[in-house]
């Protein structure tokens, strides 16, 4: 089989490091990569905690260190936007991760959104349709993208949601190891199935182990578990349905998924994310280095 040769970017997510956002910088930078990914919902990053002044520094920071964003994460945890009641509070905040976004020199922020549920007549549908029809508009008339993370459903289910928005402001960060470990779907159509929406990407890996719910991993409005991202990552950690494994040693089919990207013209971020593990920085390094192995 032919190697896939790519020229993707390769970025970090900071927090993945477990040692604050400026040390997570530098130990990014040692380690070869060329962005950042980072968490702005709450403590030193949240809007709400940073003046004009901090904004402009920090983005002069990141620069002193020779790297850039990819993406900011938006993630509010929760049901998403399953919870009409909850939405105004959680569209507003999203509104304001974005607009920190585009300061720091970013377009991109991610995010969960709750599991899109197969009944599109019902409340829950409508809830999540509505509050992502004003983000996607909101982020269409700035120039950034809303981006959902893949996983919780199919692809195609995805892009039937996406479909009945009217813009794309609203598009995907897309997660192979998400699909191999909970829905099963396969990450390499899934770029094909997702193609006109795929604006960021995490480089993660994983395997499954049985069959789960994905309401059992992700939550859901009215079910039984709420879930929020540290209990996923303790759940690809424990391994009793799936387990998050350093790349290249899951389910991904990494030279094929590498070269969908290639065949759809992504040109965007590869991003490391690492949510388990003793060893963050050690896994991370290695996973730079195989992406790099993809590259002339």
């Amino acid at each position: 089989m032919q190697k896939t040769i790519i020229t993707n970017k390769i970025g970090v997510i900071v927090d993945s490091f477990q040692v604050g956002v400026r040390e997570g910088l530098v130990k990014a930078k040692q380690l070869g990569a060329d962005g950042v990914q980072i968490y702005a919902v709450k403590g030193e990053m949240d809007p709400d905690n940073l003046t004009a002044a901090q904004r402009k520094e920090f983005k002069s920071y990141i620069a002193s260190l020779g790297l850039e964003i990819s993406a900011l994460v938006g993630d509010l945890g929760g049901h998403g936007f399953q919870d009409a009641s909850q939405n105004r509070a959680k569209i507003d905040k999203s509104k304001r991760i974005m607009e920190l976004g585009m300061e720091l020199g970013t377009n991109i922020v991610t995010t969960h959104i709750g599991i899109v549920p197969d009944d599109r007549n019902g409340a829950v549908y409508a809830a999540m349709q509505e509050a992502c029809e004003e983000l996607s508009q909101f982020a269409s008339d700035m120039g950034a993208y809303f981006a959902i993370e893949t996983g919780p459903e199919t692809s195609a289910h995805l892009k039937e949601f996406l479909d009945t928005l009217r813009t794309n402001g609203v598009s995907v960060n897309f997660d192979p190891a998400n699909m191999v470990m909970v829905t099963g779907d396969d990450p390499v159509q899934g770029v094909y199935t997702l193609k006109d929406y795929i604006v960021h990407t995490h480089a993660k890996d994983g395997i499954k182990l049985r069959d789960i719910d994905p309401r059992d991993v992700y939550g859901a409005y009215g079910y039984k578990v709420e879930t929020d991202h540290e209990k996923i990552a303790e759940m690809a950690e424990k391994g009793e349905a799936f387990r998050e494994v350093p790349l290249g040693e899951g389910g991904v089919d990494w030279n094929n998924y590498l070269k969908a990207l290639n065949d759809i013209g992504y040109k965007g971020y590869l991003t490391i994310e690492r949510e388990v593990g003793t060893n963050p920085e050690g896994d991370i390094g290695l996973a730079v280095e195989f992406l790099k192995s993809f590259r002339a």
